[in-house]
């Protein structure tokens, strides 16, 4: 009788060992990228004296979480604020010759070569709504679109806004952007706290979305959110359509790149969001190293972002959701989680979605390296069907999985109400 109780506890325990054993190489990894980073300039946020010719400006709305800092290089901190901060920013970024798609180009020094280096021209305070009102008129698009993003785990401020401003340019789209930036602290081993900081920003992510959607100089909003950003737009999405009682109709899609979301989690946070849900797209890397150790650290349930989904595509692409695997995609990432920004097709594809167009006709382009077997990008509604053997799923199953995020309400059957 012992020795049978000893066995589970004997194979958990090589079990955890070999999962530690698998992320430790991760997290050599993590902490070689993180010394690089701490060899970046600093100051970068504060503005250039005399405004550059001949590159590229990138305006955006900037609403934080975070710690306003006393420094005005720095502007806001890792550290959690009492309210919402609203500022507008201006980056300037060198001319494509002198740069490769997909790379922020971090000045080496202070002040940057606006020619060759990222550089902000511009940081102006929104003091009020009206303001804000304002911005959004100033900056709108003729289809009177916005992009939001939502950054991950491991960013500071400056480092949110100058990837933003490099999606927003590489991907060539002109809806008015607008970056929500947590109080990450954007330091590798500070996950915990930036999980919590995520959570404490819902909230304020739900007041940020609701109130771009009742502007009347927005018509069409789409979320970007990139890992445990992941987690907090559905979180925030959820909140909303409580509050409600519907996801406003305005937000028409939402993409999640490597998220970094429990899948049990995924399916409730979806299902809570009611029937009238925005069309999602997911993008997921079965390579994905960050989220590997993610998955580890929340004891060893798989991530969203970083598990095979193609066999549950044709499901999900009945509920509107599009599976984009971008495992075979290279990426200047060492961990494979950077892929939505740092790749120049799937930087372009973004781009092509926002200005909503179609990747049907032509030549074999990227939707066919990702392995899918027909895409739709065309309207509001994307459609995206990832070539996966359908067959592995059972009749049953997918009847329980589509009833289970359908969000109909469900019987008692054998005891039990489906959760």
């Amino acid at each position: 009788m012992a020795g049978s109780l000893l066995h589970p506890l004997r194979a958990a325990t090589i079990g955890t060992v070999r999962c530690a054993c698998k992320a430790v190489p991760v997290l050599v990894v993590l902490s070689l990228v993180t010394s690089g980073c701490a060899n970046r300039a600093q100051d970068v946020l504060r503005p250039l004296a005399v405004a550059p010719t001949g590159t590229t400006r990138v305006t955006m709305l900037v609403a934080t979480t975070r710690k306003p800092s006393e420094d005005p290089g720095k502007l806001y901190s890792g550290d959690r604020g009492t309210a919402i901060s609203l500022n507008s920013v201006d980056v300037s970024i060198p001319p494509d010759r002198n740069r490769k798609i997909g790379e922020v180009q971090w000045p080496s020094r202070m002040p940057p070569n606006p020619q060759k280096e990222f550089a902000v021209t511009h940081v102006d305070k929104v003091e009020s709504e009206g303001k804000a009102l304002d911005w959004y008129r100033k900056n709108r698009n003729t289809k009177h679109q916005v992009i939001i993003f939502v950054h991950g785990f491991n960013n500071t401020y400056a480092d949110a806004v100058f990837r933003f401003a490099q999606i927003v340019h590489d991907s060539g789209t002109d809806a008015a952007p607008i970056l929500f930036t947590w109080p990450s602290r954007g330091r590798v081993f500070d996950y915990l706290y930036d999980k919590e900081s995520a959570n404490y920003s819902r909230r304020a992510l739900e007041d940020l979305i609701l109130q771009t959607t009742q502007s009347p100089d927005v018509s069409d909003v789409t979320i970007l959110a990139h890992s445990m950003g992941g987690w907090l737009a559905a979180e925030a999405l959820r909140g909303v359509a409580m509050r409600e009682k519907s996801i406003p109709a305005k937000v028409k899609n939402v993409v999640l790149a490597s998220p970094d979301i429990d899948i049990d989690v995924f399916r409730r946070q979806f299902t809570e969001m009611g029937p009238k849900r925005p069309h999602f797209a997911i993008l997921t890397s079965t390579r994905d190293k960050a989220l590997e150790v993610s998955g580890w650290l929340s004891g060893g349930v798989k991530r969203l972002g970083g598990s095979d989904l193609k066999p549950y595509a044709p499901l999900f692409n009945e509920l509107g959701v599009s599976v984009i695997d971008t495992s075979a995609i290279a990426t200047n990432d060492p961990l494979g989680h950077n892929a939505f920004a740092d790749s120049p097709e799937v930087v372009r594809l973004l781009g092509r979605r926002l200005a909503g167009q179609s990747l049907e006709g032509g030549k074999a382009g990227v939707a066919d390296q990702f392995g899918m077997a027909t895409a739709n990008f065309a309207g509001s509604a994307v459609r995206l069907a990832v070539a996966a053997p359908v067959a592995v799923i059972s009749p049953q199953a997918r009847e329980v999985l589509k009833e289970e995020l359908s969000g109909d309400r469900a019987e008692i059957r054998n005891g039990q109400i489906t959760y």
